[in-house]
């Protein structure tokens, strides 16, 4: 091989002896003892390899007993705060406001009435149209968890009306009992009013 083909050869190639810089040893190293003391010092109290170990039954609560009366409350959040939001304010243009009603604060039937055979079509409340439509509850709830949401209702949100019974609720269901289809807003129920 001649002189200008070793010139072209870079040298081999080679490892310095180039030790990690000591601050970043001393930073690791000390991360490392205050992660291991926080373990120690914290860990083990609530044993999270055993996992959450409530049942659907104790998240759920448990049912009134017989003869107990229902919770109002409990009733509304479970089955009316997705549309009438937990305050009762509604949505606008969908779902009415529960507070100041005219139906909510009407004679007992009225919404009684709804809250069993529930509306379709334009209610109008306080001045407004809205256009959704409110399930039936009848198949749903009992007569005292009709009662008791609804005496929450008309408690609640500003309203000052007075308690439902569920003998109420008991005699609208029986009065309405062949009724199939849903009260046809305003039209419908305008008639119960009367």
């Amino acid at each position: 091989m001649n002189n200008d083909a070793r010139a072209r050869e870079n040298p081999d190639p080679y490892e310095r002896n180039r030790p990690v810089p000591r601050l970043v040893l001393l930073v690791v190293s000390a991360l490392v003892i205050w992660a291991v003391s926080y373990i120690f010092l914290n860990g083990g109290n609530d044993a999270p390899e055993l996992g959450d170990q409530r049942t659907y039954a104790t998240l759920e609560g448990k049912p009134a007993a017989a003869g107990g009366a229902a919770d109002g409350a409990q009733v509304y959040t479970a089955n009316c705060v997705a549309c009438h939001q937990a305050s009762g304010v509604g949505l606008p243009g969908v779902f009415p406001p529960l507070g100041g009603s005219e139906w909510v604060l009407a004679a007992d039937k009225v919404p009684v009435n709804i809250l069993l055979h529930g509306v379709v079509g334009k209610l109008t409340v306080k001045d407004v149209a809205y256009s959704g439509q409110m399930p039936a509850f009848k198949d749903k709830l009992n007569d005292a968890e009709i009662a008791a949401v609804l005496t929450y209702i008309r408690t609640n949100f500003g309203n000052s009306a007075g308690k439902i019974a569920a003998e109420a609720v008991k005699a609208e269901r029986e009065a309405g009992k062949d009724r199939k289809d849903p009260w046809n807003g305003d039209e419908d129920l305008a008639k119960l009013k009367e």
